[in-house]
């Protein structure tokens, strides 16, 4: 039965496939831009302006902006004119990096030193702690996360690659709350 349907339709169905090629055929050529410019996607690199602000022992503290994607703490202190005398040269990280909203504080050489909570610091703020670079500072955040904050300072010899005699340069300058 559908063999007879189609032999006697057979020449409606080659019509109507013809003039649908044939629309789309005129619907594509007005569609195309013939003759124009073709379409140019212009990509721009993001912005890499850092805003933060400089306090303590520099030349002079303020709020900066600098262009650059890779700036550190170096940079910061260098917008503000650099270290004063009196300034603490080894209490900061000069090489950790430098983001946007950052407030530096470069202290007073002999003022005691803020103790850290180990249980709240980030990766950074773990870094700037004598002994401690970035994949010991990692693996003090994973250990905290796998197993909940530290109960005493002394639990910080758990993680691994801090001994004794690491803990013992970073005990006075760490607290756990």
């Amino acid at each position: 039965m559908l063999k007879g349907w189609l032999e006697r339709y057979k020449a409606i169905i080659v019509i109507f496939l013809i003039a649908v090629i044939a629309g789309g055929g005129v619907v594509l050529f007005y569609k195309h831009p013939w003759g124009k410019q073709p379409l140019q996607i212009v990509t721009l690199a993001p912005s890499c302006q850092v805003t933060f602000g400089v306090i303590g022992e520099v030349e002079s503290p303020g709020i900066y902006t600098l262009e650059g994607c890779s700036l550190s703490i170096r940079d910061a202190v260098e917008a503000a004119g650099g270290f004063t005398n009196d300034a603490d040269r080894g209490a900061l990280n000069l090489t950790a990096p430098l983001s946007n909203g950052d407030l530096i504080h470069v202290p007073r050489l002999g003022d005691v030193p803020q103790r850290v909570n180990i249980n709240t610091a980030d990766v950074w703020l773990l870094e700037v702690l004598p002994g401690i670079g970035p994949t010991l500072a990692q693996r003090i955040v994973d250990y905290r996360k796998q197993n909940g904050p530290f109960n005493r300072v002394e639990d910080l010899m758990e993680v691994e690659g801090i001994g004794e005699g690491t803990y013992n340069k970073l005990k006075d300058l760490i607290i756990v709350e």
